[in-house]
């Protein structure tokens, strides 16, 4: 007798683990749209090469072998051949997973058409709650055409910092699809989201600075809010996956990777015999640095363009990418941890006040 399973939210967790429904003999899976849920929109998702991530390379419209972190004083050049960076539209995995998983015998349903109770197990992937005066990682976004040459193809500007700071720790993300086309994003990390009007003037002027570019036609709009650190179920009641089970990287907002380990993780211990759970896929010691540097970003954003370029020095190519993946042993860390400037991290470090997080919730769509 299969094991009924539903999962609450539609989105890259909860259909991530339907595409692999093929590999779960024993359970009945139903894909659940939560009541009230918002539209669904697409953006720009990036990601470094990984083993859990072969069928996300395989659908990538674009790969760099190098990326870079700029400074007004700097430039730090980082390349990997066995670690490149990749990027698609979510709406490009989100519909592979989907014909996965009807492949796979999935069902798709509303809210309103189902009682929870029918099911054994619900885990729930809606997005998780956040403690209030978290600190949030903000964007706006449009992709480009230029009406003449003036982006390098070969580079990602992974966080370049030569922008306003008034507002929290400020850069521009750029992927440059060819020598006219990319995409342009303006990223903050603070507690409160700004006008959109703020973003899109930094885009324009940044554009206008450093690329001389003011005539180009813009083809596609994104935006969006990442919380960020250590964030609450949405429903304490309900068993949690992806984001909701701590699968977003607490100091950068990164999750695609983290929510496939942890269904292979999930998919690895039923194989042995285990029942399916989602488990938080970080260590203790990668949480405890990210909450540290929370706090610097926190308290004094203005040592934000410092603290990522001294880390882009630091390490090469194959090692940043440990770092951010989470693969990082004692020496990349420690390499990292000698490179940051000790004066904000001491005090962090002795008030512990400064890493507490508040009880009271907010809900991030």
């Amino acid at each position: 007798m299969s094991e009924k399973i539903a999962i609450l939210g539609d989105g890259c967790a909860s259909l991530s683990f339907a595409a692999k429904a093929g590999s779960l003999a024993d359970y009945e899976i139903t894909v659940i749209k939560p009541t009230g849920a918002p539209k669904s929109k697409d953006h720009a998702w990036g990601f470094w090469s990984d083993d859990v991530l072969k069928d996300a390379e395989d659908i990538a419209r674009y790969s760099w072998n190098k990326w870079a972190i700029v400074t007004e004083q700097d430039c730090a050049v980082m390349s990997s051949e066995s670690k490149k960076y990749h990027s698609f539209k979510r709406f490009d995995w989100i519909e592979n997973r989907r014909g996965l998983a009807i492949n796979n015998g999935v069902e798709f349903k509303n809210q309103s058409e189902v009682n929870l109770e029918d099911f054994s197990h619900v885990f729930d992937s809606r997005p998780p709650e956040v403690p209030d005066g978290a600190v949030l990682q903000h964007f706006y976004g449009i992709e480009v055409e230029a009406s003449k040459d003036v982006f390098d193809p070969s580079t990602v500007l992974l966080m370049d910092f030569r922008v306003d700071q008034q507002n929290g720790m400020h850069f521009v993300y750029v992927l440059p699809y060819s020598k006219r086309k990319a995409l342009i994003e303006s990223t903050l990390f603070s507690e409160k989201v700004c006008d959109e009007s703020y973003y899109a003037n930094s885009i324009s002027e940044y554009l206008k600075a450093y690329f001389k570019l003011e005539d180009y036609k813009i083809t596609h709009r994104e935006k969006g809010v990442i919380p960020l650190g250590n964030l609450f179920p949405h429903d304490p009641d309900i068993a949690g996956m992806g984001a909701n089970a701590g699968a977003t990287r607490p100091a950068s907002g990164y999750a695609f990777l983290f929510i496939q380990r942890q269904i292979r993780d999930a998919l690895n211990r039923v194989q042995k015999g285990s029942k399916l759970d989602f488990r938080d896929p970080h260590t203790r010691i990668d949480r405890w640095m990210d909450s540290m540097l929370l706090a610097v970003l926190k308290h004094w954003p203005e040592y934000g363009p410092s603290l990522f370029f001294r880390m882009g020095k630091s390490l090469n190519g194959d090692q940043f990418v440990k770092f951010m993946s989470g693969d990082a042993g004692f020496w990349i860390k420690a390499k990292v941890i000698l490179s940051m400037p000790k004066k904000p991290f001491i005090k962090v470090l002795t008030n512990p006040k400064l890493r507490k997080i508040k009880k009271s919730r907010t809900a991030i769509a």
